[in-house]
């Protein structure tokens, strides 16, 4: 008999790679049962992107799938990130989806941090072409808007700016960055999408510089019918 599709967990950041790495896992059969999202040791802010973790749990609302916040400080990253796969194997998991695509120490990474557990790490974006990567995550119906970046290499101009074919045509005439930001040049927030039941309407937000990097920080937002 063929192995049972696993239950897996999402290693969920809010940005268009974990989200294109869901869809994909579930076209694969997958059971996609939790998002896992690292979370500031007081529980405000997401450690990806600058959003606050309630706005990333929005997503999560949106989609209908639970998302589980473990709180951590820097330091104690890896270690918790870990005790919370840990957790999730207790729940009858055997699988964690992350969203690397070229970076061999993240590969690395998702490898070292499931080991010696009953999580095995899936990585359905690892190897491919980033223009088709960046290519699929449009055509598939996604809607996302860059809300950070490295300012030396990505200006106040883009957090904000919409993922979609224009800004595809522009960022691959970019040679300096890299077309999924897989170098940190950019990061975004999913608003929308194939995994999506309801939409995440975005309703206010601030642009800010802070530690060499833009942000677009969203204030407030709300999960609507589509």
């Amino acid at each position: 008999m063929p192995n049972a599709a696993p239950d897996v967990f999402i290693s969920w950041s809010g940005g268009k790679d974990c989200a294109q790495s869901c869809y994909l896992a579930m076209q694969q059969g997958m059971r996609v049962r939790y998002l896992l999202n690292m979370v500031t040791p007081d529980g405000e802010r997401a450690w990806t992107h600058g959003q606050s973790a309630e706005i990333i749990a929005l997503q999560a609302e949106a989609m209908g799938i639970p998302i589980i916040q473990a709180p951590t400080s820097l330091d104690e990253y890896d270690r918790n990130f870990r005790k919370a796969v840990i957790s999730l194997e207790a729940k009858g998991l055997t699988g964690g989806v992350f969203g690397t695509i070229d970076v061999p120490e993240h590969h690395q990474w998702s490898r070292d941090i499931c080991a010696g557990t009953g999580i095995k790490p899936y990585l359905p974006l690892w190897g491919k072409p980033q223009p088709d990567i960046l290519r699929d995550f449009i055509k598939s119906g996604f809607k996302a808007v860059i809300v950070a970046t490295d300012a030396a290499k990505m200006r106040e101009e883009w957090p904000g700016v919409e993922i979609d074919t224009a800004f595809f045509e522009r960022i691959r005439q970019m040679p300096n960055i890299t077309p999924c930001g897989e170098a940190g040049e950019y990061h975004s927030y999913v608003y929308d999408g194939p995994i999506f039941k309801k939409r995440v309407e975005i309703l206010k937000s601030q642009k800010t510089l802070r530690n060499g990097h833009w942000y677009m920080e969203i204030l407030d937002a709300r999960p609507i019918e589509k």
